[in-house]
């Protein structure tokens, strides 16, 4: 079985969220399972390419742009990757925008992409069987083969229904869309790409059975269209990458630990305290590691801020976002100095760092399609506090005292209290039972959530719907 993978994101190459990382993990599971996985992506400033392997036209509107094709290194040792390049969109200090403000060319940005994939295969001589587009940027992609009664299938994985591509019908029109395909993506009074999308593709995922079940209700204006693909719309939920967030194998962390080796992981919370000016003390260190908007439980976090200190808690964030979300953690800082660090940036290391050093992981999200930092969590032995959204829901089972089940805090209302309920919880577990508290961390560190079932799951998918085709 060939597929290919097109994509706005692949970590390490190119990475804002969660997105990049699902790329990188799912084609390399999948390729261990015996598939032919290939991946496509534009070429941005900074992307290790090779030579190129071709060039071709791709029209958008009434212009014609030249696609370079270049080949990748594999990913893994096993998956190939084809950049596809042209510098006057994809050669800019972003990938999505600047400055916290998108690029205004985003729909001919992606609209080249999907149309540049489509054509992809008769330039690279090899043709896939399937082809897996994610959101609204490739969204175009399914919408292409069905309209051009191309043999080959298509699923559509979304990964967040905030983002839907959204802009004028004179601007579609513009953008050189026939009328067949115009008529797939036309919603209300103007075009949506990512509606287009789920009509089109043979199968519409999104990452987690939980956000399947609330897109249904609420899917930001598309829950018609996803009610209308019945039992071809499912949530697969997501895996991380075992062998990039192990901690026994991290280079990342100043000690490598596992379950049966926590003091290397309190030597980890020393060093980062003293990584990031914390004072050296035994407190319960609480991560936040994320996008510093709303969506993330921000309004939260701001709200029910100095009750949370007041338990004695140190608080690191690490994420770039809204200013005034911004600004607030900042001000913290500066009024918990030694007890808060908050660092308006995104570093992978340190991420590494929080997750191997902190004793409890904060998720307060107002919705999560799957999230994938409360899996790092689990199986760095750091215990998330999470809202009951999403794959939140799916992954994390409130701790109950009177079983000695459970590997996490769950709050169900969203609401500061409800959230610092559970935060206290945890605190207070940590303070009087050590012995419960490591048996909570063991519970967690012992799942598995590798891409290994998920792959599986995917395989099956792919497989019915090529026996439709």
């Amino acid at each position: 079985m060939r597929v290919l993978f097109v994509a706005a994101e692949l970590a390490p190459f190119a990475k804002v969220g969660g997105l990049g990382d699902v790329i990188s993990g799912l084609p390399r599971a999948l390729a261990r399972l015996g598939l032919d996985v290939r991946i496509a992506l534009p070429k941005y400033r900074g992307v290790p390419a090779g030579a190129p392997v071709g060039e071709y036209a791709v029209r958008v509107g009434r212009e014609e742009r030249v696609c370079t094709v270049f080949a990748g290194p594999l990913l893994g040792g096993a998956v190939p990757v084809y950049f596809l390049g042209h510098d006057p969109y994809f050669d800019r200090p972003g990938i999505y925008g600047e400055g916290g403000t998108g690029y205004p060319d985003e729909p001919e940005r992606f609209v080249f992409l999907s149309r540049a994939a489509v054509e992809l295969p008769g330039v690279v001589g090899w043709s896939p069987d399937l082809v897996h587009v994610h959101d609204w940027h490739t969204a175009l992609v399914p919408v292409l083969l069905r309209t051009r009664g191309s043999p080959i299938r298509s699923v559509l994985t979304v990964h967040n229904f905030a983002y839907q591509g959204e802009l004028s019908w004179e601007r579609g029109e513009a953008l050189g869309l026939t009328p067949e395909e115009g008529e797939l993506v036309r919603h209300g009074e103007g075009i949506n790409l990512l509606a287009g999308g789920i009509r089109a593709a043979d199968e519409v995922t999104t990452v987690s059975p939980s956000y399947a079940r609330e897109s249904l209700l609420d899917a930001g204006g598309l829950e018609g269209e996803l009610r209308a693909r019945g039992e071809a719309f499912i949530g697969i939920l997501n895996g991380i990458d075992t062998e990039v967030w192990d901690p026994a194998r991290d280079p990342h962390l100043w000690k490598p630990y596992g379950a049966h080796s926590l003091k290397e992981k309190a030597e980890n919370k020393r060093r980062l305290q003293e990584a990031l000016g914390l004072q050296v003390e035994d407190v319960p260190l609480a991560g936040f590691v994320a996008r510093l908007v709303e969506q993330k439980g921000l309004d939260l976090v701001q709200a029910a801020f100095e009750r949370m200190m007041a338990l004695g808690i140190q608080l690191v964030v690490l994420g770039q976002g809204d200013r005034p979300y911004e600004e607030f953690l900042r001000g913290a800082e500066r009024r918990y100095p030694g007890r808060v660090r908050a660092l308006v940036q995104f570093s992978e290391c340190i991420a590494h760092w929080i997750e191997g050093g902190a004793d409890l992981f904060l998720m307060p999200s107002r919705f999560e399609p799957c999230g994938l930092n409360q899996l790092y969590s689990l199986r760095y032995g750091t215990v998330p506090v999470v809202h009951a959204t999403g794959g939140l829901r799916d992954t994390v089972v409130d701790y109950d005292p009177v079983g000695d089940t459970g590997n996490g805090f769950v709050f169900d209302s969203y609401t500061p209290e409800a959230f610092l309920e559970a935060l206290a919880r945890a605190v207070r577990l940590w303070r009087e039972d050590r012995a419960a508290w490591e048996r909570l961390v063991r519970r967690g560190m012992a799942e598995d959530h590798s891409w290994d079932g998920p792959a599986r799951e995917y395989l099956a998918l792919y497989a019915r719907v090529l026996g439709r085709g």
